[in-house]
């Protein structure tokens, strides 16, 4: 029988390249990165292990410092799990740290924020390498205009407007701590979003608006009346995944 006194907990630190993956969730007859890891940690335990990620990331979406925590019997240490999974991971993922902790923790519930960032190619040539981490827009974006519009999102608001679709919460109010659009002059734009939790589709949803604004089809006021509307129609069409980053999940 199974005790708490019997298992250890670890959370994992993880970097991963989405392009080939269907996502974060394990799923039947596709390529997840749960399920890859998984499966490496039953390879080293022989155990049917659950790996609880601090939340999902869409097929496509990358990953600088997602986490996760699993409990297990073996007595491997957190070190002895590092290289383990290093040694048998794809190149697409790399643990960057295993660490001990409490029985109770929960890489998901345990987390009061998260950092996502999404990159932007704003040039009129295309880019041959890296082109599968970036949205590439060939006309020019006016980021002044998009900084406006990203300052809008600050704060506590209901961001039912910026949900996907067919994904109902319980409520839609987040709390934003950080919405801020840099241009480094060379044809590259960063959005940075950081707040205590995320809809589906959110980041996503924001960056098409802003692109929308950057391009001239709606002005940086009218975000806010989209904000209050909770209209998700009145939105900007959903960014592609492939210019999306989880930067970290943060913990008390």
């Amino acid at each position: 029988m199974t005790t708490e006194k019997s298992q250890k907990m670890f959370k994992l630190t993880i970097e991963y390249d989405g392009s080939d993956f269907h996502g974060w969730q394990r799923q039947k007859n596709d390529r997840t990165i749960q399920q890859t890891i998984e499966e490496a940690l039953k390879t080293m335990t022989h155990e049917k292990i659950t790996l609880i990620g601090s939340g999902r990331t869409d097929a496509g979406v990358h990953a600088l410092g997602q986490t996760a925590c699993f409990r297990t019997q073996s007595r491997l240490t957190a070190d002895s799990f590092l290289n383990g999974l290093n040694s048998l991971l794809p190149d697409d993922v790399v643990i960057h740290k295993c660490e001990p902790k409490p029985y109770d923790f929960h890489a998901r519930f345990d987390a009061t924020g998260k950092h996502y960032r999404y990159h932007i190619l704003n040039h009129w040539i295309p880019s041959a390498v890296g082109r599968q981490y970036v949205l590439h827009i060939r006309k020019p974006l006016d980021t002044p205009a998009m900084s406006v519009a990203a300052k809008i999102l600050l704060g506590t608001h209901d961001f039912k407007a910026f949900e996907g679709t067919g994904s109902p919460r319980a409520h839609t109010v987040r709390i934003v701590t950080l919405s801020k659009v840099k241009n480094n002059d060379t044809g590259n734009l960063t959005y940075d979003i950081k707040a205590n939790g995320f809809l589906r589709y959110m980041v996503r949803n924001i960056v098409g608006t802003l692109v929308d604004v950057g391009l001239g089809k709606i002005s940086a006021n009218e975000v806010k009346k989209i904000l209050l509307s909770k209209d998700r129609s009145r939105a900007g069409a959903t960014a592609p995944p492939q210019g999306l980053f989880l930067v970290e999940a943060t913990y008390p």
